[in-house]
């Protein structure tokens, strides 16, 4: 890609938003205040804003390989914290996507280097549910379940953390759970149930 064509764009990009709004740029400089948090894939084909059809300043956006929340990561972490305790948004949401990389790489067998210790968290959400999974004797269905299931647990990751319990009982805030069909474009609400799974994991992991 010729990186001109990029600041040919920005200019671009600029005169539309001018054209639509002559202030549009000076609303955005004043700070944001986004209702959500959306924790997503890395993939270059999950846009989140544009797959919401939302513009800047109304999401808080962390991306990373299979839309992982893993408790010892502290960019995700801080990246909570920040979003819920400061932005104080009202719903977080994990969003994953069929034909996902980093999950399908999970399901193989490969010595993939420093790859290895973030799919291992993957790999353990396949060993929780190995069973299920392996019930299912299509491989691609397989791995779209694998998919959904990784956004379930992701989810629950969430659940675990105290910033989270605080806001849910403080302010209602709610945890979702979607997965992107890069082959429809549609968001798919898997309808995660925050009090179905805090009641589930309450005995070890409740923090007042």
């Amino acid at each position: 890609m010729d990186l001109n064509k990029v600041f040919a764009n920005n200019k671009t990009w600029i005169k539309e938003r001018l054209s639509a709004d002559p202030d549009f740029f000076e609303k955005l400089s004043k700070g944001q205040n986004p209702e959500l948090l959306f924790i997503g894939c890395s993939d270059s084909r999950v846009a989140a804003e544009e797959l919401m059809g939302l513009g800047p300043g109304e999401v808080f956006v962390h991306r990373n390989i299979a839309n992982m929340v893993i408790s010892i990561d502290l960019n995700v972490m801080s990246v909570v914290n920040y979003a819920v305790d400061h932005l104080q948004v009202k719903d977080v949401i994990v969003c994953g996507h069929y034909s996902c990389g980093g999950v399908k790489a999970a399901m193989q067998s490969a010595d993939l280097g420093i790859l290895n210790p973030w799919l291992r968290n993957i790999r353990d959400v396949y060993r929780i549910h190995r069973n299920k999974l392996n019930a299912i004797a299509d491989e691609e269905k397989r791995y779209d379940r694998l998919v959904e299931l990784n956004v379930q647990e992701q989810c629950v990751n969430l659940i675990k953390t105290a910033a989270v319990q605080k806001a849910n009982r403080d302010r209602g805030l709610k945890v979702h759970g979607w997965v992107f069909d890069v082959k429809t474009g549609k968001l798919i609400d898997l309808k995660i149930d925050f009090n179905k799974y805090l009641s589930k994991i309450m005995e070890i992991y409740h923090l007042e």
